[in-house]
């Protein structure tokens, strides 16, 4: 028997920052080169899984 989801919740907090400023994530500025391609990977992980439930979803 198939398991239907209605709802999905999904929670991110892709720039937390601890000092609690803000950080902006430009390359030129220090420490911002490496969380440009953290936060890259994140939207891309993220993009490709409601991609694959689109799909799950379609061929239904």
């Amino acid at each position: 028997m198939p398991i239907e989801i209605k709802e999905l919740h999904i929670h991110v907090v892709v720039n937390a920052s601890p000092s609690g400023q803000p950080s902006t994530g430009h390359q030129g500025e220090a420490g911002g080169g490496g969380q440009s391609n953290d936060n890259e990977a994140i939207v891309a992980e993220c993009v490709e899984q409601v991609m694959k439930i689109l799909q799950n979803k379609m061929e239904r």
